[in-house]
């Protein structure tokens, strides 16, 4: 019994055995204080129920880290949606639709701590134009806009409309929110873009969520929608 499969053989027989007759370490309770094991945590040698105290820590431990991030995350998320609630409310507040999209913006700003926010709108209605947010907007900019069929997140890599903003030179990551009439998916309906920009490059990173995002996308497009040009007109334009 020298080889390798013989070795490997008699070890599965005697873990077979084992576990086919547990009552082995009641007859024979003096094993178990005289097995010497090599600790986890260094090269001295434990007994077999200090081994098994520490891999049940080590267990615990890793519990213990799970709940800690399924609590951190699930606290984040109640943050983000505690302010998505007073953003709206700020919203729903406004009077004058000619000072909605300043105070868009100025509360988004405020209330979730963005350095730099911009906001471009195209195809409204006469007497909403000639503002900042309806200025400089190219025909390529709209194209873009209406390509994104989600937010994009990501770095600040020379996209037009980060230059909507007021620094840009000092962004390192973005978040870009088209606004759409109706269905996000539609490329046809497009009528503005949300510009939100940190220094951090971490803040809008390409990988982070996108859901309160399309939320903020979403409400933003409800409550501008209402500057638009009415349906017929743009079909006749």
């Amino acid at each position: 019994m020298n080889s390798l499969t013989d070795i490997a053989v008699t070890e599965e027989s005697i873990t077979d055995y084992l576990q086919q007759n547990p009552e082995f370490f009641e007859r024979h309770a003096e094993m178990l204080t005289g097995v010497r094991l090599i600790s986890g945590h260094g090269p001295r040698a434990v007994s077999l129920q200090e081994r098994q105290a520490e891999m049940l820590r080590e267990k615990i431990k890793g519990l213990e880290h799970r709940i800690m991030d399924m609590v951190r995350h699930g606290s984040e998320n109640a943050s983000i949606a505690n302010k998505i609630h007073q953003w709206t409310h700020a919203l729903v507040k406004v009077q004058d639709l000619r000072e909605l999209p300043h105070a868009l913006t100025a509360s988004l700003q405020h209330i979730f701590e963005i350095p730099q926010v911009a906001l471009r709108l195209w195809n409204v209605a006469g007497a909403h134009g000639g503002t900042v947010y309806t200025m400089g907007v190219s025909d390529d900019a709209k194209a873009f806009a209406a390509s994104l069929t989600m937010p994009f997140c990501g770095p600040n890599m020379g996209f037009e409309p980060v230059n909507w903003l007021p620094n840009p030179n000092a962004v390192q990551s973005v978040a870009l929110l088209t606004l759409h009439d109706g269905a996000m998916d539609s490329t046809s309906n497009a009528f503005g873009m949300l510009v939100l920009g940190s220094p951090d490059p971490l803040r809008f990173d390409a990988t982070m969520g996108l859901e309160f995002l399309a939320r903020i996308s979403e409400l933003t497009s409800a409550s501008l929608s209402r500057m638009r040009l009415p349906a017929l007109t743009l079909a006749h334009g």
